[in-house]
């Protein structure tokens, strides 16, 4: 599976942007996509996810309220809605795709996910 991110680029704090990731293979049910980011000399983190088949969402604390991860699953792509944009959101995104052939819940380790894509930079400047 090849992920496809777009969508990246600089914008000012209090602005938004949209990420997506297209799938070049079809998106099975029990499979999980989601985004995680790595700022400059930080660790990489988890951002959000969602269930393809249900939908269902989990997001890391710090982007509650300003961010909304959907899907289109005729598309398969998965997107990441970034809205009141803050410079500590300043990071290099990354799609994943997990398998998930044993259906667990969402994770959020990175280690869970098998497929990542090549990275789209967001920088917010203050």
């Amino acid at each position: 599976v090849q992920l496809q991110a777009s969508g990246g680029g600089l914008v000012q704090a209090g602005g938004s942007l949209r990420l997506s990731c297209a799938a070049s293979t079809p998106i099975l049910s029990n499979y999980h996509m989601g985004w995680f980011r790595q700022a400059p000399g930080k660790e990489r983190e988890f951002v959000a996810a969602l269930t393809w088949r249900e939908g269902r969402t989990l997001y890391t604390d710090s982007v509650k309220g300003r961010v909304t991860i959907s899907r289109d699953n005729a598309k398969n792509t998965v997107y990441l809605q970034m809205n009141s944009l803050k410079p500590e959101d300043t990071a290099v995104y990354y799609c994943v795709l997990r398998q998930n052939p044993n259906r667990t819940p969402l994770a959020t380790s990175g280690a869970f996910f098998d497929f990542w894509g090549q990275g789209t930079l967001v920088t917010v400047s203050s």
